[in-house]
């Protein structure tokens, strides 16, 4: 794909995201949506190999039937109250189908199933765009609609969505589904959250975004497709390899790290609010989620590939992708704890 077709196609991936997030028309939203699709469309299939068409196929299929269910939502809470502002009270049939569109859209469970699949026929730069900017234009309409909809139904997705993302990721050996069932994880915490306080919602969505391009882009400058790949993360850059390791385990949630900023405030309030069966299964599930990322962060940092001490290193030619851009997302998915009590002001 020439740079030219690649920035228009990148630019209207932005703008369909920025219509969504900033219109309070359902159509204006849907229109974004539609937008965002299908700029989305020629970055997947653009390996022209079968296995990222049918990656597209099926992406296309999900988002179409989702965008048309948020269509059909607001046509139907459009006739019966004759309002087509997002913010207003949904009827009972239409934030029903509004719930199932979200949760297509985001790939929450048990509506989950295209999202490793799709990820997994694409490339990782592509998977990247799919975990991180596409989960945002849904998150901004379960933001503001979230008092249209049903507490309880959000509460189980979110529970239903973390044990399938921690069980899901235990078998897996290719890094891009990895991510997918860490991403599937990561939002269901979102979705427990999301009904109770917005405000949490959105800093771990922030703080999901950046672990999630530091990893990443740990993944794409070292080229690593499979775990086995990791093992010989440490002879392309010492340094990366204590990044990725760190970035792995803030994923994780592990205490010193960012990562542990959302887990930490989403079960201070879930247990005020007297969820203490849900939390506790949840807990539960973050922990086969961390043992995937531990299985990585063993690979990459501690197992040495069984290399002769000729082909100890990989060839030092300059590298194909920039390394600069890690730079930020690594620190703030590192170090970002100390500062909770500012980002809770």
């Amino acid at each position: 794909m020439s740079p030219t077709i690649y920035m228009i196609i990148l630019s209207s991936l932005a703008t369909g995201t920025i219509i969504t997030m900033t219109s309070h028309h359902w159509l204006m939203a849907w229109v974004g949506l539609e937008l965002n699709t299908l700029a989305i469309i020629p970055i997947i299939s653009t390996m022209h190999h079968p296995r990222s068409t049918e990656a597209a196929t099926k992406y296309f299929l999900t988002q179409a039937a989702a965008s048309a269910l948020i269509l059909f939502s607001s046509m139907t809470n459009a006739w019966n109250t004759g309002s087509w502002d997002i913010t207003q009270p949904l009827t009972s049939p239409s934030y029903i189908l509004l719930t199932m569109a979200l949760a297509m859209k985001l790939g929450l469970a048990p509506l989950h199933f295209w999202l490793p699949e799709v990820i997994q026929g694409s490339t990782m730069t592509t998977a990247f765009i799919i975990t991180t900017w596409q989960k945002i234009a849904p998150m901004s309409l379960i933001f503001l609609t979230m008092n249209n909809l049903s507490t309880s139904v959000f509460l189980l997705m979110g529970l239903l969505s973390s044990l399938v993302g921690g069980w899901g990721g235990l078998n897996q050996t290719q890094t891009r589904k990895i991510m997918a069932y860490s991403s599937i994880a990561h939002l269901g915490w979102m979705a427990t959250i999301s009904s109770i306080m917005t405000n949490i919602l959105i800093m771990n969505l922030l703080i999901y975004l950046i672990m999630t391009t530091s990893v990443f882009l740990s993944l794409i400058i070292s080229k690593s497709k499979t775990i086995q790949d990791t093992t010989s993360t440490w002879t392309l850059s010492p340094t990366l390899t204590i990044i990725m390791l760190l970035s792995l385990l803030s994923l994780g949630g592990l205490p010193p790290l960012t990562g542990f900023i959302p887990k930490w405030l989403i079960m201070e309030e879930l247990i005020l609010q007297n969820f203490n069966l849900l939390i506790s299964m949840m807990a539960a599930s973050s922990l086969l989620s961390l043992f995937f990322y531990l299985r990585l962060t063993y690979t990459t940092t501690l197992t040495l590939s069984p290399n002769t001490t000729q082909t100890k290193f990989k060839w030092r030619f300059y590298p194909n992708t920039r390394t600069m851009f890690i730079a930020t997302p690594a620190t703030i998915s590192i170090f970002l704890l100390p500062m909770t009590p500012l980002i809770l002001l």
